[in-house]
């Protein structure tokens, strides 16, 4: 029985960690959405905040619900509080400093980069 207790009690943990953002996209962003419009974007484990040029900021609450790997393109997506769902895509195999922001249906929301704000013709010419 104690084993059983023990196998349900490291599920759950297990679970509750899965929920978790990644750490490859925790952290601070430079989003540019395709109006070419610049945001600070910042995810912790389990909610993120879109701050605008003006400094007004959104938080949302999300889960990570799948990670993706086909031929080194990582893709994480997550699921808001509210139902909607977002990919976070590294176009770059080699590159985890520059991401892509998507709906699920993969309409682009945001570029993202640790460095700097860039467009997303920017982020593929990096990739030549």
């Amino acid at each position: 029985m104690k084993k059983y207790i023990q196998l349900y009690a490291f599920t759950i943990l297990l679970f509750l960690a899965s929920c978790s953002g990644s750490s490859v996209y925790q952290g601070n962003w430079k989003g540019t959405d395709p109006e070419n419009n610049k945001f600070e974007i910042d995810f912790e484990p389990k909610s993120f905040k879109i701050t605008d040029a003006d400094g007004n900021t959104t938080a949302y609450q999300y889960t990570q619900n799948s990670v993706q790997i086909n031929n080194s393109e990582k893709k994480y997506g997550i699921q808001l509080s509210d139902g909607r769902k977002y990919m976070i895509l590294f176009p770059i195999s080699s590159d985890t400093t520059k991401a892509i922001l998507t709906l699920e249906n993969g309409q682009p929301q945001y570029v993202i980069s640790r460095t700097s704000h860039i467009s997303y013709e920017e982020l593929y010419k990096l990739d030549e």
